[in-house]
């Protein structure tokens, strides 16, 4: 072949790769620009949730910050100190090993915490933690009134403690869906630490349904939205607020071992907060709903052990005889996935979903038994097995075995008594154990002075609280004079 002829087959040859190489770049091109195309509609349907909402995407908090602040409150408190025994005898001390002792008041000891403002007549929710055996509760608002509060209940399993004031048209803070928080969200901790009042911070939902074990209550419920916004000693019970300026969560503990802030804090979800302080307020005392079954959280161990295909859900380790879970169909080594098609993917988030209920409310439970999806419909009970409403003083009357009432002036001034009250009916429980006799008049109950019924509820409602040494001891007098003191023991 001639040189013209191999140039012209090598210049046809050029050509076709030119050709090859621009096609292959035009299709390269064009299918990144699809998948480019495919990226940013992915990236609009992301944010398209969000568009209805523009405050997710809006970090100017001052708006929030402005409708929140003055209704958040600083709690003082006071309590009594621990007792002192000094002996007054040393002689009787040396020679009889059983010294004479008297007891010396220390000064009251003072706390503080935070509050919210939840009803323009003046209910308060805060931490149980806050006003835990305090004699003295004093509230003071943003803009410096102060207020004696009275406490109208607590549950130290949820640590939420429910206040009221006697004032009018305060500022108030409304419920927000804590359920509909998502992690990312900017949120703001709204409290008085070391007693700086009406301090605010910002950070991000971090996670939801955190169980951190800080609760000791046997009946404990810990679904905690854990934050990065700065919470430190003194923002317990104050508000954590979305940034419509929401109540979505009281502040209630932080992660450190400095006991400052050191970028965990966790808050009660609002979704438990309003059905607890809608019990205290309606019944003294939380209707507690009981499933009946002992959970597990599910990890790759217990999987590997029990064969299980799935990661999500509360196991079901045992199922309690008689139970509302029983009888409802939930077997042992069930894994309850849904409570009214409200996913359950760990322990905490089902404990979550059943406090929000009462005795006697129908549930519909959705569980995975064999790889296969069951629903069943339970009706919930409360401690005792059944489905009544539980009400403060039946619980005390029930275990004291008495009903009260308040002494009359008449028997004030025979007595030469300033206060007490008396029992008015006595039946079997703990006071009658103890030999105490009908129309016995309680003076003190723990040295806290009682004047009316709502006094002994208090106390014994404090009582109750301990984790060890449940113990009432009473000093109080018969109508004919006898003085008499007792201690009745709680736990047993």
């Amino acid at each position: 072949m001639d040189k013209s002829k191999k140039m012209k087959m090598l210049g046809f040859y050029i050509l076709i790769a030119a050709l090859s190489l621009t096609v292959s770049t035009e299709t390269c091109y064009a299918t990144n620009k699809a998948n480019m195309s495919e990226n940013e509609n992915s990236k609009k349907n992301l944010f398209s949730s969000y568009e209805n909402n523009s405050n997710r995407l809006n970090n100017d908090f001052t708006a929030a910050a402005a409708m929140s602040v003055n209704a958040v409150v600083h709690i003082k408190t006071k309590l009594p100190g621990a007792k002192m025994a000094i002996s007054e005898d040393p002689f009787f001390e040396y020679f009889f090993r059983n010294p004479q002792f008297e007891q010396k008041n220390p000064p009251m000891q003072e706390g503080s915490g935070s509050g919210v403002i939840i009803t323009d007549d003046g209910y308060i929710v805060t931490n149980n933690h806050v006003i835990d055996k305090s004699s003295d509760v004093e509230v003071i608002l943003n803009d410096k009134r102060s207020f004696k509060a009275k406490l109208i209940g607590a549950d130290p399993a949820t640590d939420i403690a429910l206040l009221k004031i006697e004032a009018e048209k305060l500022p108030i803070m409304p419920f927000g869906d804590s359920d509909s928080l998502k992690v990312g969200e900017w949120v703001l901790a709204i409290g008085n630490p070391f007693n700086l009042t009406s301090t605010v911070t910002a950070g991000i939902v971090s996670a939801k349904a955190r169980n951190i074990d800080i609760l000791s209550n046997d009946m404990k419920i810990e679904s905690f939205i854990q934050t990065d916004a700065a919470i430190n000693p003194g923002n317990s019970g104050g508000a954590l607020v979305n940034t419509q300026g929401e109540l979505v969560g009281i502040n209630t503990a932080i992660a450190s071992q400095t006991g400052s802030y050191t970028g965990y804090g966790f808050a009660i979800p609002s979704g438990i907060v309003q059905k607890v302080v809608s019990d205290l307020r309606q019944y003294g005392i939380v209707q507690r709903a009981i499933l009946g079954v002992q959970i597990r959280d599910i990890t790759s161990e217990l999987a590997k052990e029990k064969n299980l295909k799935t990661l999500e859900g509360a196991y079901v380790a045992t199922v309690t005889k008689n139970s509302a879970a029983e009888k409802g169909g939930v077997k042992d080594g069930d894994i309850i996935t849904h409570v009214n098609d409200n996913a359950t993917k760990s322990v905490a988030e089902l404990q979550e979903q059943i406090s929000r209920y009462r005795p006697g409310d129908k549930i519909s439970l959705q569980v995975t038994r064999d790889e296969k999806d069951l629903n069943f419909s339970v009706e919930l009970k409360n401690q005792q097995g059944s489905t009544d409403i539980v009400s403060s003083e039946a619980n005390i009357s029930k275990i004291l075995g008495a009903t009260f009432k308040e002494i009359d002036n008449q028997t004030k001034e025979q007595l030469g008594l300033n206060y007490g009250v008396q029992i008015a009916s006595l039946n079997k429980g703990k006071l009658q154990e103890q030999g105490i006799k009908n129309g016995y008049i309680i003076i003190k109950i723990n040295d806290q002075e009682i004047h009316t019924k709502a006094d002994i509820q208090s106390v014994f409602d404090s009582a109750s609280r301990e984790e060890k040494n449940k113990v009432l001891f009473i000093i109080g007098a018969y109508p004919n004079g006898m003085v008499a003191y007792y201690a009745i023991n709680l736990d047993k």
